[in-house]
């Protein structure tokens, strides 16, 4: 079979899905995205799996899968969603919108794909199924907790010891993060050097990013290598210093995944409201006040640790400063939109939801940062529903959003089917909604994070299946976006924005996405009917088992 042949069906799917026949700024944000495709469905498919394990247990009290793979598939799913998908995406937007923007030519290529390589490398060795040697034989190392809290799995210090390729997984990851970031910042500062004109609010959005990145990393790559060192028995290891070091990243990660999606709606929401941004020197102010705020408070992870108290009230104080620049920023968008005609389509529906989402999410992080009530939900569901309702709300959202317009710019080709487009986001609203209000309702019932069993109380398992039935709403709606964007690379017709501005592109991509002949009920009946199904059986399962 000749590989190299242009009418070869197989070059062709290659082509079509890596845009072999652009520009490289094209071919690596697209390599970008298909490996951060890749890696968060992987860890969707991890998610399912402990979702599935604890709904199990509730309804049968039997466990489908090892608590060793259970354990594992939690520390996957954290590691792939989070950084193999959430930051190799936003690093791959963040380059090529702004290279557009900037219209800037790529210098060093061959530094990005050196980071590229070793940051995708990385993911192979957390997953554990590379094995040097027979005493490294540990496929499932990442059982540990995915961001291992030290001293787990190092030797002399725990029963449990894992591979070292787990630390130098992490140290890959760590080089090839740095790699994104060091190129980016090198290039938004060529930029400024030519630019009479202030960057472009997004410009700065993303160059921040980039900097809290840089420095929310430093204290994770700190820890990750001492923990190396203590592993061959270098140095020592202080535990509770080493938390505190790795937990510079615990707080940052939340923002440094969120700051693309405030990035897209200071970028989108003017375009789409077709007015400019009411302030912009606000929207700058804000950029900088999340990159102050974002890295400072490790500590208030580690409550619960025996730490002086006017520490743990200092940190408090600085969590809350973070909520400044947040309501900065939703005053200066709302003041933007004001008076707009809204007009639905896929982007701005994605969008206004990512606004809403941020506001609805970041109460309950408000809730999280006082001492007095974290001593109540501290390490419960509630704090997994905090954070996966500002992931699923806002961050992912605002990520679909600025796909549906990346997309058609990148490949040139228009989505393939828009109803397909509505049914998913109908489809992932229902399902995460239903797996974030279990969470909640079983975290301030007092249920433990992690908890493979658990008492079979009513509350404790309709929580549970609540979001397990929830959660594969979700999957199934996102398989569907995912097919929706196969079909649109194979078979999309040419979208004729070469040449055109961004907001141009804006109003053709959210012309062809409208709402204009879809009804929302309609798509939304074969789901609101699959949900009735599944409660009503559950709720007639709860009867029975109370009785």
């Amino acid at each position: 079979m000749n590989y190299h042949n242009r009418s070869n069906p197989l070059f062709t799917l290659i082509n079509a899905i890596f845009q072999l026949d652009k520009d490289w700024v094209s071919r690596i944000t697209m390599a970008m995205i298909v490996m951060s495709l890749i890696w968060g469905m992987l860890g969707i498919i991890d998610a399912l799996m402990a979702r599935i394990q604890e709904a199990s247990w509730g309804l049968t009290q039997s466990l489908v899968i090892t608590s060793q793979e259970y354990y594992g598939s939690i520390t996957l799913h954290g590691v792939r969603d989070l950084f193999g998908f959430a930051v190799q995406l936003e690093v791959a937007l963040f380059i090529f919108l702004s290279f557009r923007l900037l219209n800037l030519q790529p210098k060093a290529k061959w530094f990005l794909n050196i980071g590229f390589i070793l940051f995708n490398i990385s993911f192979m060795l957390l997953e554990g199924p590379i094995v040097a040697f027979p005493s490294f034989n540990d496929n499932y190392f990442g059982a540990e907790g995915w961001y291992y809290l030290s001293p787990l799995g190092l030797p002399g210090s725990s029963q449990y010891v894992v591979s070292p390729l787990w630390y130098f997984g992490y140290e890959l990851m760590d080089i090839g993060t740095y790699i994104f970031v060091i190129w980016l910042i090198y290039h938004y500062y060529i930029a400024s050097r030519g630019m009479k004109e202030k960057l472009p609010i997004f410009a700065v959005f993303a160059l921040m990013t980039s900097l809290m990145i840089a420095i929310g990393w430093s204290g994770e790559l700190a820890a990750n290598t001492w923990d190396i060192l203590a592993y061959y028995h270098i140095t020592g290891l202080d535990v509770i210093a080493n938390q505190i070091s790795w937990g510079i990243l615990w707080h940052s990660i939340v923002y440094i995944v969120w700051m693309p999606a405030i990035a897209s709606m200071y970028y989108l929401i003017p375009m789409l409201a077709n007015k400019p941004l009411y302030s912009d020197k606000l929207g700058r102010v804000s950029a900088l006040l999340y990159l102050i705020f974002s890295n400072n408070v490790p500590i208030h992870h580690l409550y619960m640790v025996d730490l002086p108290a006017s520490i743990k009230i200092f940190e408090e104080i600085l969590t809350y400063a973070v909520v400044v620049p947040s309501m900065m920023t939703f005053f200066n968008l709302w003041a933007t939109v004001k008076g707009a005609t809204f007009k639905p389509n896929l982007i701005s529906v994605w969008i206004a939801i990512s606004f809403a989402g941020a506001i609805a999410a970041g109460v309950t992080g408000i809730a999280n940062g006082d001492i007095a009530f974290d001593s109540i939900i501290h390490n419960s569901m509630w704090v997994p529903a905090h954070f996966h309702a500002m992931i699923w709300f806002s961050i992912v959202p605002a990520g679909f959003a600025t796909l549906y317009l990346v997309v058609p710019m990148i490949t040139g080709k228009m989505w393939y089917s828009a109803k397909m487009g509505w049914t998913h986001m109908i489809g992932y609203m229902l399902g995460t909604v239903m797996v974030d209000v279990g969470f909640m309702y079983i975290g301030l019932a007092g249920l433990v994070r992690r908890a493979e069993i658990y008492p079979l109380t009513p509350t404790y398992v309709a929580g549970e299946v609540l979001s397990t039935v929830g959660s594969i709403i979700a999957d199934l709606a996102t398989l569907l976006w995912l097919g929706n964007l196969v079909l649109t690379l194979l078979k999309g017709r040419n979208a004729n924005v070469e040449g055109l501005s961004v907001g141009d592109v804006v109003s053709t991509v959210a012309m062809q996405l409208g709402s204009e002949g879809i009804s929302p009920m309609r798509l939304a009946t074969p789901l609101r009917g699959l949900v009735h199904k599944q409660v009503v059986t559950r709720i007639r399962h709860l009867k029975l088992h109370n009785k």
